[in-house]
Parts: structure tokens; sequence; C-alpha cells
């Protein structure tokens, strides 16, 4: 997951509504959204090389997410799958706080990334990464926005996100109405490469900084291979999946909810 923005508490306790972009090769195998054969209570997509996932919810309200921290240098091959940290939170009874700070003290295993964690009383950020040790931090009710880099960090990509996220929850009722809901997705298929001027360095090249740089990635080896829209609010939950293969094409939907 490379690009998350969501709304904690947009209409009362303990409600959210998440829009996110999956960005990865796609050569990688992954399952689609669904309900989990091993774990029914996780609805999320799934790696099919690690089993993991990169964002998901339970039946219960439990959410959790998961961008990689954007960081070539200190990569390591033999590090443990990043999924790991939401699947094991998805499948697990662990209250946030107490889950964040498992993976802090093991963070040292992974590759950096930063995590999302909400057990539907506390929504938690876990960040590593950047040479800098783990932190963690509670996130307040309001909108936060999330790339391959510290919450918040202004590239151009997320302030466009955020922005268009912004405006789209804004706008009269905060119910999450059909058409609320495809206006999130359509935020998510932003294709507006930045300036080189405003490119950040990452340390990839330049040719890499341009085309990450967009909202939506539409690369025919690597790109955004799913776009989702969660809505969580007192009363259901509502999860929506649209995928895309090379090239940026629509290749498939799926919807799933619970009543709580």
């Amino acid at each position: 997951m490379c690009l998350i923005v969501l709304d904690w508490q947009p209409y009362g306790h303990p409600s959210l509504q998440v829009a996110a972009n999956r960005d990865e090769f796609h050569r990688r195998p992954s399952a689609p959204l669904q309900v989990w054969p091993d774990a029914p209570q996780v609805m999320a997509g799934r790696d099919q090389v690690s089993g993991g996932t990169w964002l998901g919810v339970s039946t219960d309200g439990r959410f959790a997410a998961l961008t990689n921290y954007r960081d070539p240098a200190r990569q390591r091959p033999d590090a443990r799958s990043r999924g790991a940290l939401v699947a094991d939170f998805l499948t697990g009874r662990m209250p946030a706080a107490e889950h964040a700070a498992a993976c802090m003290r093991e963070a040292a295993q992974y590759n950096g990334f930063n995590l999302l964690l909400c057990d539907g009383r506390d929504l938690i950020w876990v960040g590593h990464g950047g040479g800098h040790p783990p932190r963690s931090s509670p996130l307040p009710p309001g909108l936060h926005a999330l790339s391959n880099h510290l919450p918040g960090t202004p590239w151009p990509k997320l302030v466009r996100a955020r922005e268009a996220f912004a405006r789209v929850t804004g706008q009269g009722s905060r119910a999450a109405t059909e058409a609320r809901v495809d206006a999130l997705f359509e935020l998510l298929l932003d294709p507006t490469p930045a300036a080189d001027a405003d490119l950040p360095d990452t340390g990839v090249s330049l040719e890499w900084e341009r085309r990450l740089s967009p909202v939506f990635i539409a690369g025919d080896d690597y790109g955004t291979r799913s776009r989702t829209v969660l809505v969580i609010d007192p009363a259901a939950i509502r999860i929506e999946e649209r995928r895309h293969g090379p090239g940026g094409g629509e290749t498939g939907r799926t919807v799933l909810t619970a009543v709580r």
C-alpha cells in the first residue's frame, strides 16, 4: 500500500473512512479482497508470496494498513515480510497499543514501514525507517494522510489526495453514500505527475521518482494494483476493492459488508 488517506471518527466514535492505493509490481501474485478461509473474521486481499496483506478489516471493526518506507539504501533481502504486521493484528485480539509496542520491539526484523492500527478505540501509527529508531503515536480524530515517508510529509501526490479527500467528505452530510464512495474511488485515479522541482529525493533514480509521483500509477511492470475504500460506522462495515492490471485498466471489483 503506497497511499492512504483516512478520516478517523468522522461521524462519532468509532467511525472511520479510508481511501487507499496499493502500488506493487504486477508480477507479484496476490489474491483479491475476500473473506479469509482460515480466519473468517478477516476481510482483506492477500499476498500469495508471504501470506500477509497490505490493508484489511475484521468483522468486529479492527483495521490495519501498511505502506513501505522508501529507503533503498537500507533494504535488506533477508528481512521478514511486512504484510505479517497487518495480518497478525487482524487475526488477533491484542489492543492496538499493545500490538504497536510489539511491532516496535520487532521492527529491526523488517525493512522500513508505516503501519496503521485501529481497534475501534484507538488509531495508532507505528513507523520504522530512515535510520531512525522505531516510533509510535496515537492519531487524534480527523484527517490523516500517509505515503512512503513520515505521516503528512508534503509529497505532491499526498497533498493532492488529502485535499481531494477533504473536498469529498466535507460536502454536506458525513454519511457514506454510494455517490461519496464513488467520489473517493475517483480521487484515487488521479494520474497527475509532479513537476521535477517538486519531486522528493528518496534515493531512487529521477526516472523512478517521476513514475512514482502520481496518485495513480499506470505502469506496465509496476503500478497501482488496487484502489480500496473502507467505511466503518457504528452499525456496519463496508469495504470495496477495484483492481487494475498492467497499463492501469480495471480488471475487477469486490464489495464485502458486515453488520456490527
